[in-house]
């Protein structure tokens, strides 16, 4: 063992594979690069919608159903593959076992098109997140790379698409430690002694990059909420156990609402991107505008106090969300759900009234994202990082596993998981194996 691990350290550091070792640092660099990209687009997006949206209430009546349908339009013709999160793309890519199958998902011309057609999907007041993209444009840069250096290790193309992945993660969040933790939670249960230090370093480079550029940032700024242990007791099981309801329940009506309206979308796809669209303005006029964009300025507000958003607005924004993804847009959930969750965590906060405000939308956060991802510690570590809060590290643990449990008794198997089996052959269904 000694032997082996020491000849992996040799590995690593020689000369004779520096390329192998560039190809990760490189990778990250330009992970880094279009996560950045992506944010600040993707803000400039959110800003314009609203803008608009101010100076007139009825207009996204008109400009959300035309611009999902051209959102559909433009992924169907030229970059069918990048619908969606991106996410259960990746995690099919690590089920195939054949360069070729891979090349399918993981092309540069996807990635380039998942990239504008987000920011499209954001200046069309959809309810998506930059987040499962960046994981998809990460995986298919650090997979495009792969041409440049002959690897030594057998099925080298599967850490890649990992590291990628992590890194977008880590890029997009500005959280390394959660890149590494979804890396190893959510897309792949193993790694080999001798690839781990460079999917860490492609991860690395990557949150430094986006660090770099956007400063040394929180997601949804700082938060001095703190409760003491003996008193967490109460919000904890009503946050863990409300939002892994509704979490679970989310997952299920996106899992089966996609194959329910998967028909109708392959024979009259812009139908029902114009139906989602219409459903979008409805809720978002209702909503008071509240409900369009990734959820990012509403969660920040939430975490704020500023008392600005109502106790109706996470279920609102969880209605949005699921009718953005229905359309078949590219579009992530990792941030929707945030938003989410922090909106339901106003609604709790008006039963619990005894208890910290600030401490309850946190629960509620990483307890819905846990519940919708079942990634119990991707989802605190990525809260714990995004907010800077380190001190209630054992209750937002414990949170995070008690959604993901309730999750899990509504909802079999991770969203993910289920949903990348659309991009499987039948004999390689992982929902199958389950």
């Amino acid at each position: 063992m000694r032997k082996h691990i020491k000849t992996s350290g040799r590995w690593l550091i020689s000369h004779k594979d520096w390329k192998a070792n560039l190809i990760f640092m490189l990778g990250g660099a330009a992970v880094g690069l279009v996560a950045v990209f992506m944010a600040v687009s993707s803000d400039w997006a959110n800003h314009t919608f609203f803008q608009v949206v101010e100076k007139n209430h009825y207009l996204p009546f008109v400009i959300s159903p035309l611009g999902l349908i051209l959102i559909v339009y433009l992924t169907r013709k030229y970059f069918p593959g990048a619908e969606g999160s991106g996410i259960p793309q990746v995690v099919a890519t690590l089920e195939l076992g054949h360069e070729k199958e891979r090349s399918v998902l993981l092309t540069m011309r996807i990635a380039f098109g998942k990239v504008m057609l987000c920011i499209l999907g954001l200046l069309s007041g959809a309810s998506i997140g930059r987040e499962g993209p960046t994981v998809h444009v990460g995986a298919a840069i650090m997979f495009y790379l792969r041409r440049f250096v002959q690897f030594r290790i057998y099925d080298m193309e599967r850490v890649l698409i990992i590291a990628g992945g992590a890194a977008g993660v880590a890029a997009a969040f500005n959280t390394p430690l959660a890149g590494i933790v979804f890396a190893i939670e959510e897309l792949s249960r193993s790694f080999e002694v001798r690839t781990r230090g460079l999917m860490l370093a492609g991860v690395m480079v990557a949150a430094i990059v986006a660090i770099a550029i956007l400063g040394d940032y929180t997601y949804f700024g700082t938060t001095s909420a703190t409760i003491e242990l003996e008193h967490a007791v109460v919000p904890v099981l009503v946050c863990g156990i409300v939002c892994g309801l509704l979490g679970g329940v989310f997952s299920l009506m996106l899992i089966h609402g996609s194959r329910l309206v998967s028909p109708f979308r392959n024979q009259n796809p812009y139908v029902v991107a114009g139906l989602c669209g219409l459903a979008l303005a409805c809720v978002g006029f209702y909503s008071g505008s509240l409900t369009y964009g990734s959820g990012y300025e509403e969660a920040k507000s939430i975490m704020a106090n500023t008392g600005e958003i109502g106790a109706d607005y996470g279920y609102l924004k969880l209605l949005a969300t699921f009718v953005s993804y229905l359309s078949g847009i590219p579009g992530g959930i990792f941030a929707p759900s945030l938003a989410t969750g922090a909106g339901i965590g106003v609604h709790i906060s008006e039963w619990l009234v005894n208890y910290p405000y600030g401490a309850i939308i946190l629960f509620a956060m990483v307890g819905y994202f846990a519940g919708v991802v079942q990634a119990p510690i991707t989802a605190f570590v990525i809260v714990m990082e995004m907010t800077d809060q380190h001190e209630l590290i054992l209750p937002l643990m414990v949170t995070a596993f008690i959604a993901t449990g309730i999750s899990k008794s509504i909802c079999k198997t991770p969203i993910y998981t289920t949903l990348a089996d659309n991009f499987l052959p039948d004999d390689k269904k992982i929902f199958g194996k389950k």
